[in-house]
């Protein structure tokens, strides 16, 4: 037995250290989690030289700053992990194993009025097929991260009443699939998922204070504060899309009048524009149009970004973020949106928090929610599942050791 502050313990606690630093960053040099972890060399070289004789790393030659170096990654036979993103008319999954790589991904159109049960039946198919594509075994699946687009509450685990996708308030997505896939699932909202996978993957690695900004069928933003997702008690953190623009303005979803999302969603935009453009109009298609200069679509897609550019405003002096990322289909826009959002900072921020903060387009694209998924499962799962080679067991043992 292990007691607190001897040496075994101690080298356990360094042991777990590691491989989070690893398990966090897809694979890092050996003077990188030095740097990160604060260890010494030699206490690196010795774990990482241990942990590669269990099987739990891999160890491939690379080179850093022009010198020869070691790359370590979690081992590709520690088990892979899925991710599940429900959106307002899509499903997507992927696979990805240990070392950041993904494996198998695949989206398919939903029903948005489709029930819970319905849709998770469809994500479950979805996981299933592309497991076998891979030739992946189900055992060897250690857990499922799902993105769904509205609030889950953190005592209870159900999705809340402002959830975009109707008739799924009050379902408990963790519970319910998790019976499913017989493996622990994680549940966060879109807008942190996508924070997560640009911080893992995209415009946001490197940084650690960010938010990420999603606009579509709703507004939401995910909140990086000191590298970690902040959620707050009630798990609604980020709701940007219900700050007060006009008191007077349309009433919104949510009862009160004038948010940011009556101004900026799809849903009160896009009528603006159909009695020019027809009733069919989407916003991947305003985007488009804006891009090849139509003039209304342009002046859209420039207003929304005015509105927007408030709410970061408010973002700015509250939280004093070193970047902002914006996601969803009005990320395509490039400038015709960016450069509006950065007059508005610019006008109602306070200065000094203005200047410090890059506002820039997410890199992952439709991709962000789905790959924050693999990368919530990847920061929610224990070392010490990896260390004890808990992984490698069937996942009947799993469960029956749980």
């Amino acid at each position: 037995m292990e007691t607190p502050g001897s040496q075994s313990s101690l080298h356990r606690a360094n042991l777990e250290r590691v491989v989070r630093a690893v398990r966090m960053a897809g694979s890092l040099t050996q003077a990188e989690i030095a740097r990160t972890t604060g260890l010494s060399a030699a206490t690196v070289s010795n774990i990482v030289r241990e942990l590669k004789e269990g099987g739990t790393v891999e160890v491939t030659p690379t080179s850093a700053g022009g010198r020869r170096a070691r790359s370590v990654s979690l081992s590709a036979d520690a088990g892979v992990v899925v991710g599940i993103d429900f959106g307002h008319t899509h499903l997507r999954v992927a696979v990805g194993n240990l070392a950041h790589q993904v494996l198998a991904e695949d989206t398919e159109p939903i029903d948005v009025d489709a029930s819970a049960a319905e849709g998770f039946d469809r994500a479950e198919q979805l996981v299933t097929r592309l497991l076998t594509s891979t030739g992946v075994e189900r055992g060897k699946v250690i857990g499922v991260g799902l993105g769904v687009p509205g609030p889950i509450d953190v005592e209870s685990g159900t999705l809340g009443s402002t959830a975009i996708l109707p008739g799924w308030s009050g379902a408990n997505p963790s519970r319910e699939l998790s019976a499913r896939l017989g493996v622990p699932v994680y549940v966060d909202n879109d807008a942190n998922l996508g924070a997560l996978g640009e911080l893992v993957w995209g415009s946001g690695r490197g940084v650690a204070d960010l938010a990420y900004i999603k606009v579509a069928s709703g507004v939401g933003a995910g909140l990086v504060i000191s590298g970690q997702i902040y959620r707050g008690p009630g798990g609604t953190a980020g709701e940007i899309g219900h700050i007060t623009l006009d008191e007077s303005g349309p009433v919104c979803r949510c009862g009160n009048r004038g948010c940011l999302e009556t101004f900026t969603a799809a849903r009160y935009v896009l009528p603006l524009l159909h009695s020019s453009h027809g009733p069919d109009l989407t916003m991947t298609e305003v985007v488009r149009l804006a891009a090849e200069g139509d003039p209304g679509c342009r002046r859209v897609v420039a207003d929304i970004g005015r509105h927007v550019g408030s709410g970061v405003a408010n973002l700015c002096n509250l939280l004093n973020p070193s970047r902002i990322v914006l996601g969803g289909d009005l990320a395509e826009a490039g400038e015709l949106v960016l450069h509006p959002i950065r007059e508005s900072v610019s006008r109602y921020a306070i200065p000094s928090a203005a200047r410090q903060l890059a506002v820039v387009p997410g890199s992952l694209g439709g991709r962000a929610e789905v790959l924050g998924a693999l990368a919530l499962v990847l920061s929610e799962m224990g070392d010490s599942t990896l260390l004890d080679g808990e992984v490698a067991r069937p996942v009947e043992e799993r469960q029956a050791i749980a």
